[in-house]
Parts: structure tokens; C-alpha cells; sequence
């Protein structure tokens, strides 16, 4: 199969606090809206089956997850587009934050859990996963990171260095109403990634109010190329679609390969790393 010149990618901005019922209609909805938007790739946000909620989220029984989640592989099968769907998901006795990436014949081809926990919930209920992703989507080597993960650089410029052209961002930004408001006003909710890699950057954020209206989330997903500038972005406070149509030609991923050479003392420690990477990618979360 030859590697596209371009990839068609939609980011779905949803509520992250609503049952579960809401959102399996809600992602089969923008699935539908997706395709027929000629889309390749959709991604959905951080636990968009589940919810972030907590106090709602684990009170799930594991097969109801799970018979969700079979329904959107059925659903992207007969969209025939790649998407990326999260949930919170029980593991032992802790939870993983897994994003699922499933191809266009509904099968789960890739699975990544989040490594670095943000909040007093998840860092009660979750623990961090095992590898650093990076998969291939229609040939086209891509990596992933959830949320709070995306403050930690190393988590996406090693797999940029091992080869990933696109990073898809699931995120649910959910805070206190003070701390959101200040994510907005300074542009702290997602950092733009390329930058510092030279590769597209796919967010998909989340919106709206807790049950008890203490928190809320910060929207302004984004898909942005490879020097930071905006292709599609969404609003505050909607759920929504944005879509964009990545050139893959301007992820050359120049800031990272000159990492991975200067200074000189630093290439075998990267270089080391970066094998690690790719032997590790394959492993299921655990």
C-alpha cells in the first residue's frame, strides 16, 4: 500500500462528564458526521465512552464498557474511517486511561494508556501505563498522548524521532471554573507541538459542567500543522467537529532530527532511547 500524501483528519469535541448512553450515541453520531465529511481519521476525546467523571465512571460495570466499545468498532467499520476512542478502563485493581485506535474493518489495532495522571481522582483511581506510542495509520507513523501527557515533551519528540509525522491528543481539561478560565486566557489547556517536533498536532478536548457544577473544561480543540499555525479550531463551550487536511510532506520533523544530532555527546543517549521506543511500541497496556 502506498503512503498518502495527505490524511484527512476530524477532532470531536464532546462533554466530559455525561453517562455512558449519551456519549456511545453522541461518538456514532460524529462517526456518521466524520465519513460523510470524507474524513480518514477521527479522533474523540480523552474517556469519551466512559467520562471523565469519576464518581460516575467507576461505578461502571467492565462488560457494559466493553459492549460499548464493541458497538463503535461495529459503527467505524461501517463508516470505514480509522478512529481513536478513549475509555477508563478497570486493570487489577486500578484503572488505565486508554485511548483504542481501531482501523477501518472495526478491529482495536492499537491500544496506549496515559502515563502521567492529573487530579485527585485519577491519581486515586488510575495508574500510568507502560510504553511511549507509536503505530502506523495507512502507513503513516503516528504517536499519541492523553491530556496531562502532553506537558511531558519526551512523551511525543521520542516517537517524532523514531519516525511520527502526526500526534493525536485526546484531552479532558477539566478543572475548577478559576483554574479554566485562566487556561483559556493564556493558551495553557494544550501547548502546540510543533514547534518543537515539526510534526501536525490533532487535539480533541472536551467541554461543559460536573453534575455538581464545581468544574468545568476549557474546549478549543485544535488540529495545527507542523509550524504551530492553526488549521481548525473549535469554541469554548459546544460540543463540535473541526476537520483538516494534513499535508504530510510539511511534517519533515526537522526540530527533533537535529536533536537526534547536536550536541554530539546526547546522540547515543537519544539514539538508545529512540530503539527502546520501538521495542517497547508493540506491547499491550498493562
Amino acid at each position: 500500500m502506498q503512503t498518502p500524501k495527505t490524511l484527512q483528519v476530524s477532532c470531536v469535541q464532546l462533554h466530559w462528564a455525561k453517562p455512558l448512553e449519551y456519549n456511545l450515541e453522541r461518538v456514532l453520531h460524529y462517526l456518521k458526521a466524520a465519513a460523510a465529511a470524507g474524513s480518514r481519521v477521527v479522533l474523540f476525546p480523552e474517556a469519551c465512552l466512559t467520562s471523565y467523571y469519576f464518581p460516575y465512571a467507576i461505578t461502571l460495570r467492565p462488560a457494559r464498557v466493553e459492549a460499548a466499545l464493541n458497538t463503535v468498532c461495529q459503527a467505524v467499520a461501517h463508516a470505514g474511517l480509522w478512529a481513536i476512542v478513549g475509555t477508563l478502563k478497570k486493570a487489577g485493581t486500578r484503572y488505565l486511561n486508554l485511548a483504542h485506535v481501531i482501523n477501518p474493518h472495526g478491529r482495536i489495532v492499537y491500544e496506549y494508556a496515559k502515563v502521567n495522571m492529573a487530579g485527585r481522582d485519577e491519581k486515586k483511581y488510575c495508574r500510568g501505563g507502560n510504553k511511549l506510542a507509536l503505530f502506523q495509520l495507512d502507513g503513516i507513523w503516528c504517536t499519541l498522548v492523553i491530556c496531562r501527557d502532553g506537558r511531558h515533551p519526551e512523551l511525543y519528540r521520542l516517537p517524532a524521532m523514531a519516525g511520527a509525522q502526526i500526534l493525536f491528543h485526546p484531552s479532558c481539561s477539566s478543572d475548577e471554573i478559576e483554574a479554566v478560565t485562566w487556561k483559556r486566557t493564556s493558551g495553557r489547556a494544550q501547548q502546540p507541538v510543533g514547534p518543537n517536533t515539526k510534526i501536525f498536532h490533532c487535539v480533541a478536548n472536551t467541554v461543559g459542567e460536573s453534575p455538581d457544577g464545581l468544574q468545568t473544561s476549557s474546549g478549543d480543540s485544535f488540529i495545527r500543522e507542523p509550524n504551530g499555525l492553526p488549521l481548525a479550531q473549535a469554541g469554548w463551550y459546544q460540543e463540535e467537529m473541526i476537520t483538516a487536511t494534513l499535508d504530510l510532506a510539511r511534517a519533515d520533523r526537522a526540530y527533533v532530527l537535529d536533536s537526534l544530532r547536536h550536541p554530539p555527546f546526547l546522540r547515543r543517549h537519544w539514539q538508545r532511547m529512540v530503539r527502546e521506543v520501538k521495542a517497547r511500541a508493540s506491547l499491550p497496556p498493562r
